[in-house]
């Protein structure tokens, strides 16, 4: 009889090891799995007080630079991205959204070639009151932001 209580408590232990090594495990694949897909936000300034690792892949936004936007050869566009204080100059190749505009907001997901941002996908605003939060936060922090959501001063 006191063997078969210790066999019981032995394999309660070696239970509780496996659950906690595979948590372990799990816990690690998620982590290994995700670490290419948590993409960064940056506005333009932090980009330059802060350059990013060379090759590192991040989100810019800000408002399109009025009369920067040059639409080159085939579906390559390039144009400045600004939070009012610096300015990024920003390469897109591919179709622009639809409602991509000069003087509005934007976010790119790309990287840094030099002092471009090499932009893979860029998303335009929604609608009229419509910024994305990350952009929002930057103009607020700029002191260029209004709450009807208008950038101005």
């Amino acid at each position: 009889m006191a063997g078969l209580k210790n066999l019981k408590k032995t394999r309660r232990i070696q239970i509780i090891v496996v659950a906690f090594v595979a948590l372990t495990l799990s816990t690690a694949l998620i982590g290994y799995a995700m670490r290419d897909g948590i993409n960064y936000f940056r506005s333009p300034t932090q980009i330059t007080t802060e350059p990013p690792r060379p090759g590192e892949v991040f989100r810019i936004g800000g408002l399109v630079e009025t009369g920067s936007l040059v639409r080159g050869d085939g579906n390559t566009a390039t144009f400045r991205v600004t939070d009012t204080k610096t300015t990024v100059p920003v390469r897109y190749t591919g179709i622009l959204p639809d409602l991509f505009a000069e003087g509005a907001g934007m976010v790119g997901l790309g990287q840094m070639q030099g002092d471009t941002f090499v932009a893979t996908e860029i998303l335009a605003k929604h609608d009229e009151k419509y910024m994305p939060k990350e952009v929002i936060d930057a103009l607020k922090a700029q002191g260029y932001y209004k709450p009807d959501g208008k950038p101005g001063s």
